[in-house]
């Protein structure tokens, strides 16, 4: 009997020391989204909730963002591990600033962005911006405005462009003559309050910007590239479970966030699955970075003076973690 409890007790102690070896490979990590929780963020939640970060051997704990809240900087000083960070030139800022961030993936293969004037208006085309007002967010997409007007011949000096609120009422009393929306977002606000709108999509007039960006630090890739492969895998195939599952993602998302509409909501996820599977992200996958687009936004950047000097591009996108992520995970 002695040699029984003597059993006992080895495999109770061999049991706790595996669950405490257990408890310890996963790896806490965090990621910081660029706005308060919505289903602009779905596939994070949902690779949460479904337990594919678990999987993966990772304890992910999601910090939400705000106006006032800088995912490279938290990134780049290593007070947060992951971010959905912003579009194309808000990496190209980020490393002019010598923050050691790398963007290893791109959530929105083409710009959201898109220009709006009233239905009833005379602007039909970007042409006719020329003498009118025209709003633009001045956190980086305004240079994809100043691509299109570029692109279409028009003198920047003969447009009046001003700084956009967060709120598109100004637009819809008539303040502006066109603003700048998301498509799956300031658009939505616009079709539930029955503008009727003319649509200008960016991308329809040369800019070639993703949005997005998945990003990470150089020491995590140095020190820890398993880590970052991980959750880049666990991630995309929560994207692509959102996807193919739209209202089990709202509700997800809904469940972790206060005070959001539904139907809002639900929109948003379906407009934003499309930006994902626009350009290569069909063809590619979901999460491909365009290093193409990066060079030319690059350029376009040094154009309009917004880059002092030009940004070695290498450095700061990368596809080495998502060409090894599982194909199953990433094409639609």
């Amino acid at each position: 009997m002695r040699f029984v409890k003597q059993g006992l007790v080895y495999a109770a102690a061999a049991m706790s020391l595996m669950a405490a070896c257990g408890a310890h490979a996963e790896e806490s990590v965090s990621v910081r989204l660029r706005w308060v929780t919505q289903t602009q963020f779905a596939g994070v939640y949902v690779a949460l909730e479904k337990g594919f970060y678990k999987q993966a051997g990772l304890d992910v704990k999601i910090n939400p963002g705000g106006p006032n809240i800088s995912t490279e900087t938290l990134v780049g000083s290593g007070a947060d591990t992951f971010a959905v960070s912003g579009a194309t030139d808000a990496i190209l800022f980020a490393r002019e600033k010598k923050l050691p961030i790398v963007a290893i993936g791109m959530t929105l293969q083409t710009t959201p962005y898109a220009f709006v004037s009233h239905q009833a208006s005379s602007i039909k085309s970007v042409k006719d911006f020329s003498g009118k007002t025209v709003s633009a967010w001045f956190t980086g997409s305004q240079y994809q405005l100043f691509t299109a007007l570029g692109n279409e011949g028009v003198d920047q000096k003969s447009v009046s462009i001003v700084s956009q609120p967060f709120s598109m009422q100004p637009f819809i009393d008539g303040k502006y003559d066109v603003s700048t929306v998301t498509m799956y977002n300031e658009l939505l606000v616009l079709k539930d309050k029955n503008v009727a709108v003319n649509i200008f999509r960016a991308d329809a007039y040369g800019v070639r910007v993703q949005d997005n960006a998945i990003i990470t630090s150089e020491k995590m890739i140095k020190d820890k590239p398993e880590v970052v492969q991980a959750f880049l895998n666990a991630t995309l195939r929560g994207w692509k479970y959102a996807i193919q599952n739209q209202p089990e993602a709202v509700d997800i998302v809904m469940k972790n966030g206060s005070g959001l509409n539904k139907t809002h909501q639900t929109n948003m996820l379906a407009a934003y699955a499309q930006l994902m599977q626009a350009a290569q992200g069909k063809t590619r996958g979901l999460g491909w970075v365009d290093l193409e687009a990066a060079t030319i936004t690059n350029a376009n950047l040094l154009k309009y003076q917004a880059l002092k000097s030009s940004i070695d591009v290498g450095p700061a996108f990368t596809n080495q973690f998502w060409d090894k992520v599982p194909a199953e995970y990433k094409l639609p």
